[in-house]
């Protein structure tokens, strides 16, 4: 019915569906399984003994024989179910809430194969039992659907952040006061952000533009401490501000990923196939959570300079 399935940070949506299998060995299981998982190489380094993915968390059902799943059933499951006729067998997973959302890595040009990130895939599959790393699973015997966990974020949040910066030059006795502040805290995909900025100029140099950069850094927290950030707005305005004056304006901003599609190893959310998406959604992080299970996080800063004359 769907492939995204949305992160309320305090409960997920069930992900159900059903399975018509028309190839039924009697000697052999039908499994469904529900993986979270994190891939952080290619899959040619796993032919020299080098792992490249990273289970965070699975959970098998036994659809056949009948092993006693009972889902609830939706609406969508009894449309699935009339298409499927006999041979349909529903299902449902409920998604624990401290998992991570859908990241991918966004890869360069030349990269070849899936790309890094955290991804969910449910995968059916006939097999003699659920996770027998001796037992040989034929790809003709599988099926494999990747799937989307979406944060969403309420809009009832408090209020935006502020920050302030006093500045002194030499040869000037006087400094440049700067504030910069949001209206709230939390912005969706495309929103265009008003940045406010309070400018006093006691100096007698000339504040002769405004640069405002927006910085996405990425924590790769699940196999080592890698950390790095990448630039994904940056916007100059030709706004003045002379010597003892004062500055009271704001500044409309729009990060978005049409702006950075060649810039590898940026963090957006989960792909399906071509599918276009997003910059990463901010990580939401619950208290008393364990980071490591998050394998990406991800925030976001906002950066004001003033390019005064003279330098600096």
């Amino acid at each position: 019915g769907k492939r995204d399935y949305v992160d309320h940070v305090d409960s997920v949506d069930a992900v159900g569906e059903k399975l018509s299998a028309f190839i039924i060995e009697t000697q052999t299981t039908v499994w469904i399984q529900l993986a979270c998982a994190f891939r952080y190489g290619r899959e040619d380094l796993d032919v020299i003994g080098l792992s490249f993915r990273k289970d965070i968390w699975i959970q098998h059902i036994q659809l056949y024989p009948d092993a006693g799943h009972k889902p609830t059933l939706t609406e969508m499951h009894n449309t699935l179910l009339q298409k499927a006729g006999e041979q349909g067998h529903a299902f449902t997973f409920n998604i624990p809430t401290n998992l991570p959302c859908s990241v991918t890595l966004q890869p360069g040009p030349d990269d070849k194969g899936k790309a890094c990130g955290v991804d969910f895939e449910v995968k059916a599959y006939l097999a003699k039992s659920a996770d027998d790393p001796d037992e040989k699973i034929d790809k003709k015997d599988t099926c494999r659907l990747v799937i989307r966990k979406i944060q969403f974020a309420p809009d009832n949040t408090g209020s935006g952040q502020k920050a302030e910066l006093c500045k002194s030059f030499m040869m000037s006795d006087k400094p440049v006061f700067l504030e910069a502040s949001l209206d709230k805290e939390i912005y969706y995909h495309g929103d265009s952000i008003p940045v406010t900025l309070k400018i006093k100029n006691e100096t007698n140099k000339v504040v002769k533009k405004i640069k405002v950069t927006v910085d996405q850094t990425t924590d790769v927290v699940l196999y080592s401490a890698d950390k790095y950030t990448k630039n994904v707005l940056c916007e100059e305005f030709g706004e003045t501000v002379e010597g003892n004056a004062t500055f009271d304006k704001t500044l409309s901003i729009t990060p978005l990923l049409a702006n950075n599609k060649e810039k590898r190893g940026l963090a957006l959310d989960g792909r399906l196939k071509d599918e276009d998406t997003n910059l990463a959604s901010t990580t939401i992080i619950r208290s008393g959570m364990d980071k490591e299970i998050l394998g990406i996080l991800v925030s976001y800063k906002i950066k004001v300079n003033l390019m005064v004359s003279g330098g600096g």
